[in-house]
This record gives structure tokens, C-alpha cells and sequence, in this order.
């Protein structure tokens, strides 16, 4: 038997879980500790909840992005940690809070295998027409393309279904951070973001997609420079910009506001145009599966979303939950 603590850092809490693995991942314990910074104090967190369980005999990790070297899970070494320094510069929201994340695990847990678990990997075999960005092809050879995200998310959902899979699947992470996924036959063939996870769905602090001519704008015509425009895409926009309030859906939710209301309902249009955008992609679809934090918890955008759909009748639209940690610790066995 195979024991993983799966560490799935996300941006703005920790989750892990330790799983007893022979055939499928069994959770014995977990938890999710709030914040991204303190990773000394995540692993004193850590190992209280896990005294009087089997010690772990690997550590499984998601990774965001993989980088343009990186397109499978592997196990953890020099040149992998080379790969993720360098990766750092398509997700500076996720990559460096990761490595520092693996870099206490290995001082926590000296000789024990490390695994990483790319949530672009799903999305690596995706075809040229959906990976190719429409600018010049000499950044291509840079790793500039179409990477897409929440890879794990959406294998969580496809070994849910099983035998039940269809051929033509929409698969909406949506949570502190959303996207929309194509799936033909269990494959992905399409997705929302790209390069970084900053575009496709409007988000809780992310912009999402935007045309790029706003940020010439506040570059030239307001003097942001690059720092400034990072925050500003991937903190202070969103639901949280429009709002002036919180991304935090429960608290718009409560929140009596003219402009709480319009983040909400931009969201929620938001969502629905790239689910159309996948069915498109997909030349139609047989199931909308809704997944995330938001996904599974928030009744008013499930119904949201089948209104915005209703111009597509027979879609089957279900709700199931995110097992990013249960594929982090099927993989991490695999790999140890």
C-alpha cells in the first residue's frame, strides 16, 4: 500500500488530504488551511492532523502550470525544479507559492519521492486550431500558446462518469478561479484560459478575457506599469472590481448593492458564453457537468446557467464534485 499526502495549493488556501492508495485513492484525513504564505506553518498544521496515521511515503503536489517542458506527471527532481522556476513566469499568481511549498516539503521530508501533478497536462494533447494564440508564430517557439488549467479538476470528472462519459462533454470548474472545458471521448480539445490562468471566465479578483487594448490603454494613458497591471488583472478585477465589495460569491450574494447584483450577473453571463463556446468547439454537447466551490455550492448560478442555456434543449446539466486530490494521490502512487 501507498500512503500520499496530497498537497493541492491553490491561490488563496491549502488543501491536503492523506490517502491510502492500493487500487483507487482512499482519503483517510484532510483539511483546507486558509492563506498561501506561511508554509512552515502549513506543514506544523499538517502533521497534527495527521499523528496516529501511516506516515506518508510520497508527497503528491498540483502544479498550475507545467511550463512549455512539462506536459506529464513526474516525479520531482533538479532539472523538473529547473523547469518550474522558469514556468513561474506564465503563473505568477500559483508557481512560486508552489516551490516554496515543495522546497519546505523536501526539508520536512527529506528522501521522500515528490511528485508533480500538472493541471496543464490534461490539456497538452489539445489540437493546433484551439493551442495556437492569433499572434506572430515567432513566440510560439518561446512556449507562448494555449496552455489551459484546472487539468486534474476536469480528470477528476471524466473518472467520475466512467462508463457513463459522453462523447461530446462541457466541463465548468468554477470557483475562486473558473473555466470552461470541451471534452470529446475524454479528452480535451478546447478550454477557456490560455497562456496563464488570468483569461476566459470573468473570476472572483481575475479580469478573465479582456480586450488587450484596455491594458495598452492604462499602460499609455494612465502610466500603470507591468507590476501594476498584474495586480490589477489578478486581484483587483473580476467580481471583486466590479463590485468594489468582494469575490467572495456568499458575500455578494448577501450583499444589497446595485453593483454586487451586476458582478453577479456578469459572472454568470460570463460562464454561459464560454459554455457556449465549448459546445461549439464540440459541434454540439450530450452533458454540462458544473464542478468548483461555486459550481457545487451555489444554487443561484446553477440556475443561472440553465436559463442562460435554454436556447440548447436536451442538454444534460449535473453537478459533481472536484476530486483534484484523489487524482494527485492516483498519480503520485503511480509515479513513487
Amino acid at each position: 500500500m501507498v500512503v500520499v499526502l496530497a498537497l493541492n495549493s491553490g491561490s488563496s488556501s491549502l488543501k491536503y488530504g492523506l490517502y491510502a492508495v492500493e487500487t483507487a485513492p482512499v482519503l483517510l484525513v484532510g483539511g483546507t488551511i486558509e492563506g498561501t504564505d506561511d508554509h512552515a506553518r502549513f506543514f506544523d498544521t499538517i502533521e497534527a492532523a495527521l499523528r496516529g496515521w501511516p506516515a506518508p511515503t510520497v508527497i503528491g503536489h498540483r502544479i498550475v502550470h507545467g511550463g512549455p517542458h512539462r506536459d506529464a506527471h513526474c516525479r520531482i527532481d533538479d532539472p523538473v525544479m529547473t523547469d518550474l522556476e522558469a514556468a513561474c513566469a506564465f503563473a505568477p499568481l500559483h508557481g512560486p507559492a508552489s516551490l516554496a511549498l515543495i522546497r519546505v516539503a523536501q526539508a520536512r521530508y527529506p528522501g521522500l519521492p515528490q511528485v508533480a501533478c500538472f493541471d496543464t497536462a490534461f490539456h497538452a494533447g489539445m489540437p493546433d486550431v484551439a493551442q495556437t494564440l492569433p499572434i506572430p508564430r515567432a513566440y510560439r517557439a518561446s512556449g507562448v500558446r494555449r496552455y489551459g488549467f484546472h487539468g486534474l479538476s476536469c480528470e477528476s470528472i471524466v473518472s467520475q462518469l466512467g462508463d457513463h462519459l459522453p462523447g461530446r462533454l462541457v466541463i465548468a470548474h468554477l470557483g475562486n478561479g473558473a473555466s470552461v472545458t470541451a471534452v470529446r471521448d475524454g479528452r480535451s480539445i478546447d478550454t477557456s484560459m490560455g497562456l496563464t490562468p488570468s483569461g476566459g471566465v470573468m473570476m472572483a479578483t481575475r479580469a478573465g478575457d479582456l480586450d488587450p487594448g484596455v491594458l495598452l490603454y492604462l499602460l499609455r494613458e494612465k502610466g500603470l506599469a507591468a507590476d501594476a497591471l498584474a495586480a490589477l488583472v489578478d486581484h483587483a478585477s473580476g467580481m471583486t472590481g466590479v463590485s468594489g465589495l468582494s469575490g467572495d460569491m456568499r458575500i455578494l450574494r448577501a450583499a444589497a448593492t446595485d453593483d454586487a447584483d451586476l458582478a453577479l450577473r456578469m459572472f454568470e453571463r460570463s460562464v454561459c458564453k464560454q459554455i457556449a463556446a465549448m459546445i461549439a468547439s464540440l459541434g454540439g454537447a450530450d452533458m454540462l457537468v458544473l464542478t468548483g466551490g461555486i459550481g457545487e455550492n451555489d444554487a443561484p448560478t446553477a440556475q443561472a446557467i440553465r436559463a442562460g442555456l435554454a436556447w440548447f434543449p436536451g442538454l444534460e446539466i449535473r453537478i459533481f464534485p472536484s476530486q483534484e486530490d484523489a487524482q494527485i494521490a492516483g498519480h503520485a502512487a503511480a509515479l513513487a
